[in-house]
C-alpha cells in the first residue's frame, strides 16, 4: 500500500515539478515572466530550470518499484535539489530585508519596504518546497 502511494504521489508531484522546469527554459527564451504569483525571470532561471527539470525526471525515475532503496535515494536526491533552490530564494529574501550600510540599520523597519519584500510572486522552487518535504 505504501509503495502504490508513493508511486502515485511522486509520479503526479514529477510531473508538476518537470512541467515548471520546461516553464523555466521557455521563461529563458522569452525573456521572462513575472505574473501575479508567479516569477519566472531572474539572473538565474536557466539553471532553476535545469534543476527542476532534471528533479522532475528523477521523480519520475524512481516510481517504479518505490520501496527498492534506489529508488527511494533518487525521490530525496531530487528533494534535495528542489531544497537547494528553494532554500537561496529564502536566503536571497533574507538578505535582501537587511540594509546595512553605514547610516542604515540592520532591519528594514515594519513598513511596505518590508511586505513587498515578503509577498509574491515566488519563483516555482518555492510552491513545491513544502510538496518535496
Amino acid at each position: 500500500m505504501k509503495s502504490k502511494f508513493g508511486s502515485i504521489y511522486f509520479g503526479i508531484f514529477g510531473i508538476v515539478v518537470l512541467a515548471f522546469g520546461i516553464a523555466e527554459f521557455i521563461a529563458t527564451g522569452i525573456g521572462g515572466y513575472t505574473g501575479r504569483w508567479l516569477d519566472l525571470s531572474g539572473t538565474f532561471v536557466i539553471w532553476r530550470g535545469i534543476i527542476l527539470f532534471f528533479a522532475g525526471l528523477f521523480y519520475l525515475s524512481s516510481i517504479k518499484k518505490f520501496t527498492e532503496i534506489h529508488q527511494l535515494a533518487k525521490s530525496v536526491m531530487a528533494s534535495i535539489m528542489i531544497w537547494i533552490v528553494a532554500g537561496v530564494e529564502i536566503f536571497a529574501k533574507i538578505a535582501s530585508s537587511i540594509p546595512g550600510g553605514e547610516e542604515g540599520g540592520w532591519f528594514i523597519p515594519p513598513t511596505e519596504e518590508l511586505i513587498e519584500i515578503w509577498t509574491p510572486p515566488y519563483i516555482p522552487a518555492l510552491y513545491l518546497l513544502p510538496f518535496s518535504l
